[in-house]
């Protein structure tokens, strides 16, 4: 009896193992993930969270920040910050198309969320569109909501 219990744990702990080097080695398709987030179109999942100026295709959480710098120069100090964070890259496009995707994966099981910006200009500067989003589950718990306010917390000093 002992002997069987013993084999579940480990066939246990094995799937277990499985699982997080799936979540960690899952690949990125920039294909699916490396969206507009003024075209987005939202699943309706409490996962993800957008901001956007009036005029976009889906209903955002709240308006994109709008800074005093060009939008060049507010996309590639977007860019610094995200890259700056832990577990972050780029996996399509860049500062100089004014559009980027990145992907970051939480510290423990690896878990991927994906972060789409764009940068265009508005009258006073510039406008920054963000969409993020988490790859598995229903609920983030906030984690999208937060991650944007904390990368925008950076950009805004990073422009100081």
């Amino acid at each position: 009896m002992r002997r069987r219990a013993r084999l579940a744990l480990a066939a246990l702990a094995g799937l277990a193992l499985a699982a997080a080097l799936w979540m960690r080695l899952v690949p990125d398709d920039p294909a699916r993930w490396h969206v507009d987030p003024l075209s987005v179109q939202r699943t309706g999942a409490p996962n993800d969270f957008l901001l956007a100026p009036p005029g976009a295709a889906a209903p955002a959480d709240g308006p994109a920040p709008v800074l005093a710098a060009d939008p060049a120069a507010l996309m590639a100090a977007f860019d610094a910050v995200a890259l700056a964070q832990p577990r972050t890259r780029r996996i399509a496009g860049g500062p100089e198309a004014l559009h980027a995707t990145y992907v970051q994966r939480s510290a423990l099981m690896g878990f991927p969320d994906y972060v789409s910006a764009r940068a265009l200009p508005v009258p006073g500067g510039a406008a920054l569109a963000v969409y993020s989003r988490s790859r598995y589950g229903r609920s983030d718990l906030g984690v999208n909501a937060a991650r944007v306010a904390d990368w925008l917390a950076a950009l805004r000093a990073r422009l100081r």
